[in-house]
């Protein structure tokens, strides 16, 4: 018989634990102890609150080789990246989200791995490993841009995945997003009702779906209000905050009112080119991101931009990704989460906010 816990115990009633230890005590199965210890379903929530009881009173720790041997699992979640370190480390956003990723990993008891795939060699190397059933028992993967393969690549394995961002290239696919389109409709919807006419935009990479659809919710609200726009009032950056700073100099001379960033990032760069070239904000020009990262609140003047819950969105991608790997004939999930407008002093509306 295996002993799952390997510190020596004193020799009373709670030495020598085992599943049938606790099995015997809570008066169930070896099995339905092995399925409560292991987050499994088909367990009645009186059976399960009776038996976490006893494991409680007991102090009983299954050893994570066995349990994992056992359940067929390994406790691990595999974040994939398929972005530069650069731009990883670089991005506040990537930051805030590996946080609440990691948040909802501590909070469910699984391990989380991290795979940046920067180049060919990393791809040709991680994604192998990645596809592995034995290595992580579910997959987060950053939505890539259109033509990458990394996703269908993956896709094609057995193991459970999440995309993080609507995916361009593997439909599918289950995923967790933010309603970007409304995002950015009631950030321009914002700036119309501040009089503004002549409303331009940087745009996120338009090969991404979190450009395409920033951009779409742009067009609706020009379209809804009854306002002409022209292509080149649209500039394509690469959430950078250089694409943006680059990218202005194509707008001033076009003599925009207002300018909306698909990122806060990219809101930055647009600040610096306009004070650059002596442009009042908002006296003179409007200006409205969206993220609501640390670099809007510290901004100058502060940024007026669409919050997302970064944080909240990686937990919530965690817990998805648990139902899923749990449930295998659930289907397709899409989860959708809400975005607001907060108002600063960079769109002409002096009203600060958390």
């Amino acid at each position: 018989m295996i002993k799952l816990g390997a510190l020596p115990a004193p020799k009373n009633d709670m030495a020598d634990l085992t599943l049938e230890s606790i099995a015997q005590k809570a008066g169930v199965s070896r099995s339905t102890v092995s399925r409560v210890i292991n987050r499994q379903p088909n367990v009645s929530p009186a059976v399960r609150e009776k038996v976490l009881q006893i494991v409680q009173e007991t102090g009983y720790q299954p050893h994570q080789a066995a349990r994992s041997l056992a359940s067929r699992s390994t406790n691990v979640i595999g974040l994939v990246i398929p972005r530069t370190v650069q731009m990883f480390f670089a991005d506040p956003y990537f930051q805030r989200l590996l946080q609440g990723i990691a948040e909802g990993c501590n909070h469910t008891d699984y391990t989380l791995s991290l795979f940046l795939i920067t180049d060919l060699q990393s791809e040709k190397k991680l994604i192998p490993r990645i596809m592995q059933k034995s290595l992580v028992d579910g997959i987060i993967i950053q939505a890539t841009h259109l033509g990458d393969d990394i996703l269908p690549k993956i896709a094609q394995g057995d193991t459970p995945i999440l995309v993080a961002g609507r995916p361009l290239n593997a439909s599918s696919a289950s995923y967790i997003d933010v309603d970007n389109v409304r995002g950015a409709k009631l950030a321009v919807e914002h700036l119309i009702q501040q009089g503004k006419q002549r409303i331009m935009t940087v745009t996120g990479a338009l090969d991404t779906s979190v450009g395409l659809d920033r951009l779409e919710g742009y067009t609706k609200a020009l379209s809804t209000h009854g306002m002409d726009y022209q292509e080149s009032w649209i500039v394509e950056g690469d959430y950078t905050e250089t694409s943006a700073y680059e990218g202005t100099s194509l707008l001033l001379a076009q003599q925009p009112d207002a300018i909306f960033c698909a990122s806060d990032v990219m809101a930055v760069g647009v600040l610096k080119r306009l004070r650059h070239e002596g442009i009042r904000v908002p006296d003179q020009v409007a200006v409205v991101g969206y993220d609501d990262l640390p670099p809007s609140r510290m901004a100058d003047p502060p940024l007026t931009t669409v919050r997302q819950p970064i944080r909240r969105f990686g937990i919530k991608a965690v817990e998805t990704l648990i139902e899923i790997i749990h449930n295998p004939t659930l289907g397709q999930m899409r989860v959708i989460m809400d975005t607001e407008l907060v108002i600063r002093n960079s769109s002409g509306v002096i009203h600060q906010s958390a």
